[in-house]
């Protein structure tokens, strides 16, 4: 089955402009973002493959040779970047709770974890009937578009972190109507990097090991998500495979379905501000930190998974300043 996706190019004039993909990819006349591809399906009431297929050029794309040249863009974006937040909800999939719930376990010996409470509510609860109200989820924020990373840029760790870890996973993307109602536009793939170690120090530092960069996949995936999603996540150091694993998402996978995830997050007036840009994540059960990998600059994350086409690979580094107090003035 082929799916429709959407992608966005900047050339080496620094022109941008959009790629409807299905069996081959054609340039978009008169749009250069998904972002204007987006408004204009939803003031003319059609999908957004709709709008993509009425301005269909006879211009192809080679999206290999596009993704080696450094020119594929994060399948989203704002050109203001306070107008785009990532965020996200974790334990959410089959078996998450596992390696999250081994991580917490020495500081609560003997006892179920919060996250242990968390993941069994969300089994019990996450999977609501339609016009239901289901369980609340672990939810987190990221940043902004400051934070949102290309595929093939690296992913820098601050100098103050104490891991840089991969985590392969879907995220919905989204984008407040005029009238404040919450369209996904579709879904990409993402490695929502992460600070697992500060997070086993103490589960209140959860929301600090979440302060990090983002690498979102190039290719927007348009319509109803596949239920059964499955992929690789890698880490390759100096050309070898350290570490490979597969993992599953989509709804199948998931103890809470996509619409009472949207929900607890749209819930919040704040986060239906016409015009903003939303970035989920929807979590993950596979972590290579979970298998005691740990992570050296150079190393590179590759995350596959069909229906997508490109892979999303982005290498680590480690930021070399900021490691000092930061001093504020006083006026």
């Amino acid at each position: 089955m082929t799916f429709a996706r959407l992608l966005q190019q900047r050339l080496p004039d620094g022109s941008r402009r959009v790629l409807f993909a299905e069996a081959a990819a054609h340039v978009v006349s008169g749009v250069a973002t998904t972002r204007e591809l987006a408004a204009l399906a939803i003031a003319e009431g059609v999908t957004l493959a709709e709008a993509a297929r009425a301005r269909r050029s006879d211009e192809t794309v080679d999206l290999a040779a596009a993704l080696a040249d450094g020119t594929l863009l994060p399948a989203i974006d704002h050109d203001d970047n306070a107008r785009l937040m990532l965020a996200g909800t974790g334990l959410t999939h089959l078996g998450s709770a596992a390696g999250r719930d081994a991580m917490h376990k020495a500081a609560a010996t003997g006892t179920q974890t919060d996250s242990m409470r968390l993941f069994l509510e969300g089994m019990d609860g996450g999977r609501p009937a339609a016009g239901a109200v289901g369980a609340q989820p672990e939810w987190f924020y990221k940043g902004d578009g400051q934070s949102l990373i290309a595929p093939g840029a690296p992913l820098t760790s601050p100098a103050f972190a104490q891991d840089g870890g991969e985590e392969p996973e879907l995220a919905g993307i989204y984008l407040i109507g005029d009238d404040g109602t919450p369209f996904r536009l579709g879904i990409a793939l993402a490695n929502e990097f992460s600070d697992h170690v500060t997070e086993r120090h103490n589960y209140l530092w959860l929301a600090h090991s979440k302060l990090r960069v983002a690498a979102l996949g190039a290719e927007l995936l348009l319509g109803e998500p596949p239920a059964d999603i499955r992929g690789t996540s890698r880490i390759e150091r100096d050309g070898e495979t350290l570490w490979e694993k597969p993992f599953l998402t989509g709804e199948a996978n998931m103890s809470h379905t996509l619409a009472n995830l949207e929900h607890h997050h749209f819930k919040y007036a704040a986060f239906r501000r016409p015009g903003d840009i939303h970035v989920h994540f929807f979590g993950t059960a596979t972590l290579s930190c979970a298998d005691g990998v740990q992570t050296q600059a150079g190393d590179v994350f590759a995350i596959e998974a069909a229906p997508f086409t490109l892979p999303l690979r982005n290498p680590l580094a480690i930021a070399d300043a900021g490691a000092t107090p930061v001093t504020v003035r006083a006026l």
